[in-house]
């Protein structure tokens, strides 16, 4: 079965629109390029009850599961101790953390910055890849921080642990409708149960209506299944195919 995941964002500052995320848009995409089918995606308040409810229901849920901001030294970083209450442990202060922080602050560390050694107990710390400070992964949940630069410096340190079969992809850009359209895309589907169908609408583009995608993680179903609807469409309403 292919890997499945759950994506966590968590911050006041989200909800209330003071901050537009990009960190899911970008999970989404990376996760897809991997072979990893993201199948859910809820944003909450820094509240250490919702992030241990809901990291145990992810958690339980999908194989992979990402959390995305509340980490810091700051009153409002909570995520560490949700994810803690979460798998039933406690928080803990790791030594290795505490060194790297001392040495970075030059031994002017402050309580506050110490938070940041705090991790779930049995934690694992993931290194390397030019990481200036580890990620930190409990089970199967990754805690990574809501700076969106961040935040796509540390997942790409470790995006290779999470490679899945590929998924195989064709765009199809026609210049029909999807009123018309949507009869063509039921018969690809009646005779290609398996493929994954998207059907997105371009109103002021001006070269096509409707960009069409065809997913399967079987190259030889995509490329059947992508004959089999061009052969159906009119000759003239097919743009191009990438």
């Amino acid at each position: 079965m292919p890997k499945t995941a759950g994506i966590i964002l968590i911050g006041n500052e989200i909800l209330s629109g003071k901050t537009v995320d990009a960190n899911a848009a970008y999970l989404c995409r990376e996760l897809r390029e991997l072979g990893v089918e993201v199948r859910r995606v809820v944003v909450i308040p820094d509240e250490v009850s919702l992030i241990a409810e809901e990291v145990a229901a992810f958690s339980k849920a999908f194989d992979l599961v990402f959390t995305s901001g509340g980490v810091g030294p700051t009153h409002d970083d909570v995520t560490i101790e949700g994810v803690a209450r979460a798998m039933g442990v406690p928080v803990v202060r790791h030594p290795e953390l505490v060194a790297l922080l001392e040495r970075y602050y030059r031994d002017k560390v402050t309580d506050a910055a110490l938070r940041m050694a705090e991790i779930p107990e049995g934690a694992e710390l993931i290194t390397g890849n030019g990481l200036r400070f580890p990620n930190v992964a409990m089970r199967n949940v990754y805690v990574l921080p809501g700076v969106p630069e961040i935040f796509r410096r540390k997942f790409d340190a470790m995006r290779e642990r999470f490679r899945d079969a590929p998924i195989h992809l064709k765009n199809v850009f026609v210049r029909i409708g999807e009123g018309t359209l949507a009869d063509y895309l039921n018969r690809l589907l009646d005779g290609f149960p398996l493929l994954l169908v998207g059907s997105y609408p371009e109103l002021s583009n001006p070269e096509y209506q409707v960009k069409v995608t065809l997913e399967s993680r079987d190259r030889g179903y995509l490329e059947q299944a992508l004959a089999d609807f061009l052969g159906r469409l009119p000759g003239d309403a097919v743009v191009k195919v990438t």
